[in-house]
């Protein structure tokens, strides 16, 4: 027995001599909890990109309205012009229609866009009660004035006509201003135009 216990105590010794399993130091890996909080880095930043996109491509469409604005407020000033210079409309009467002037034939504020009226002039008093303007688009065969062509309403637009007399130049120079106000998105824009219209 005595030989047996001989051999049993080297091999106590060198269980007790092998390296013990080691713990690791502070840069060995990742834990969890800076897992975690990295992912929801991450989450914010990809949301945050996700909402830009949005935005921007409100903000795109809006360039297709800018533009339909801007030819809205040509056509009113265009309309003017012609009645001025043809003859259909005197100088008086190219001015807003108040109690105080009942001969003014555009309407006073906001206003839908419509159908020019009998008049052919827009935003004026022949147009109440007509149907709202719209923009033709080519239908599925590409082609316009097909019957399958699309129209879309321009309900969201309103235009303001105000006309009024410059300063010194009463009863010869009327500045006009069109206002078309228009959302597109969760933003709300305004195209302004000036312009003057005179007696002569």
């Amino acid at each position: 027995m005595e030989g047996d216990r001989d051999v049993l105590v080297p091999v106590l010794k060198e269980t007790e001599a092998m390296p013990q399993k080691r713990k690791h130091g502070p840069g060995a890996g990742f834990t969890l909890l800076e897992t975690m909080i990295a992912l929801i880095v991450l989450m914010v930043g990809v949301l945050g990109l996700a909402g830009l996109l949005a935005n921007s491509l409100s903000y795109m469409q809006g360039s297709e309205y800018d533009f339909i604005a801007q030819q809205k407020a040509e056509e009113a000033a265009e309309a003017i012009y012609t009645a001025k210079y043809t003859n259909n409309a005197t100088f008086a009467q190219l001015s807003n229609n108040t109690a105080g002037n009942p001969a003014g034939l555009f309407l006073v504020g906001p206003q839908p866009l419509l159908v020019p009226g009998a008049d052919g002039l827009v935003g004026t008093v022949a147009d109440a009660g007509g149907n709202p303007d719209y923009i033709v688009y080519p239908g599925p065969d590409g082609k316009l004035g097909t019957a399958d062509d699309v129209y879309q309403s321009l309900g969201a637009f309103t235009r303001t006509i105000t006309i009024a007399p410059v300063a010194g130049y009463t009863n010869t120079l009327n500045q006009v201003t069109i206002e078309v106000d228009y959302s597109t998105g969760r933003f709300n824009r305004k195209y302004v135009l000036t312009t003057y219209v005179s007696a002569f």
